[in-house]
């Protein structure tokens, strides 16, 4: 349009009108979005820092899923291991009940011997004058080294010349069997109550369950009832409990295998790896443990093996107590590891908001300022568009000459 010949004064208050539409423009742009900076024209340096910040707050916020998942898995594994301790529990008071029934044995075994009849409980050998003078007798427990006692009046190590020193020294080296004196005035071998299971040979050396007793002559020792007699309904009893225990044993492993989550089984093998940032380099990893019946030591029972006595029911104590003290040493160090993934995803989130408001400070608009600038803006064109038609008045005084 340069055929068109404007004055100085319209094409001043048309430049100025034009300068006020592009502002307004920008006003009114930046209230609709919402942002000051809406492209790297706006302000370079602005807007590429805040798109830095705004998709480092991105990448942590797609790792909070995964860290979400994490702490999830976790409370699995917790809620697993709060299952496999009550099942432990309950495994001991099954054990517990062995313990309370009567004894599973009408008759314990028991030996006597045939040589040298015994002067008194205080003095065996009656001064060293009876025939039980210098004989040795020889007790082989079914593990562990042989015991070697010789009668004798004179004070030497391995000599014993009084019940209670025979005794003393049969309990020290942990053989299950007591000494007493028969009616007939002779020593006999009786298996302890808590042993009642266990049997007693007077030849051959170490037998599962066994006690064997020998001499220094053939004729040292002879047999008296060297088998208990079992307590049919006592252990009918313990047949019963082996089964509830058995049972038990079942649940602990079919728990322990369903305690996942998303496919991490913390309690069956598994180990769980969590990324904290966005570049990888923190990091946690959770080793899984294998907390099936074989993981924590335990195994099933046999009906007529198991349960037969005390002893065999404190020997599965000890393994289910050790069972129990696995559980509860995982349980602290998994409850350690879910406080610090939780620490962990709470400092995620608020670091996203941190990078949110920074990116905000960088790029969103003053929506007060705006909106009075769109207010002044307008007024000013309204203004401009006024003094644009004063200017025209001269040529329309012209106008009116030529009418």
């Amino acid at each position: 349009m340069s055929g068109i010949v404007l004055s100085a004064a319209v094409r001043q208050n048309l430049l100025s009108l034009q300068d006020t539409a592009a502002l307004l423009s920008t006003t009114q742009n930046r209230l609709a979005s919402g942002k000051k900076v809406n492209t790297a024209l706006d302000n370079p340096t602005n807007f590429f820092t805040a798109q830095g910040l705004d998709n480092r707050a991105s990448d942590i916020n797609n790792l909070l899923d995964s860290i979400s998942n994490g702490v999830q898995v976790l409370q699995a594994a917790n809620t697993g291991l709060t299952s496999l301790q009550r099942l432990v529990d309950t495994a001991r008071s099954i054990a517990n009940q062995v313990l309370q029934t009567t004894t599973g044995y009408t008759t314990k075994a028991n030996v006597t011997t045939t040589v040298g009849a015994v002067g008194s409980a205080s003095d065996l050998t009656t001064g060293g004058t009876t025939s039980l003078q210098g004989k040795t007798v020889i007790l082989t427990p079914a593990t562990g080294p042989a015991l070697t006692l010789t009668f004798s009046n004179v004070v030497a190590a391995g000599n014993v010349n009084s019940l209670t020193a025979l005794n003393s020294a049969i309990s020290a080296a942990g053989i299950n069997v007591t000494a007493s004196i028969s009616l007939t005035g002779f020593l006999t071998f009786t298996s302890n109550n808590d042993n009642a299971s266990q049997t007693i040979t007077v030849a051959g050396g170490a037998v599962p369950n066994n006690v064997a007793i020998t001499g220094t002559t053939v004729a040292a020792i002879v047999a008296g009832s060297g088998t208990p007699v079992a307590d049919a309904n006592s252990q009918a009893v313990r047949a019963s409990l082996v089964a509830q225990y058995n049972n038990i044993i079942a649940q602990i492993t079919t728990t322990s295998q369903d305690a996942s989550f998303n496919g991490i089984n913390l309690l069956f093998g598994d180990d769980l790896k969590l990324t904290f940032n966005e570049t990888g380099k923190s990091t946690l990893t959770v080793p899984g443990v294998t907390y099936d019946a074989a993981g924590l030591g335990l195994g099933p029972l046999t009906a007529g093996t198991d349960f037969l006595d005390n002893s065999s029911a404190n020997a599965v104590i000890t393994k289910v107590t050790a069972a129990s003290n696995q559980l509860r040493s995982e349980a602290s160090a998994l409850g350690s590891n879910l406080s610090i993934v939780q620490i962990r995803q709470d400092f995620a989130k608020n670091l996203i908001n941190v990078l949110q408001t920074g990116s905000a400070n960088l790029t969103l608009a003053d929506s007060n300022e705006e909106a009075a600038n769109s207010q002044a803006l307008s007024t000013r064109q309204s203004i401009a568009v006024s003094a644009l038609a004063l200017s025209n008045q001269s040529q329309q005084s012209v106008l009116q000459l030529l009418r």
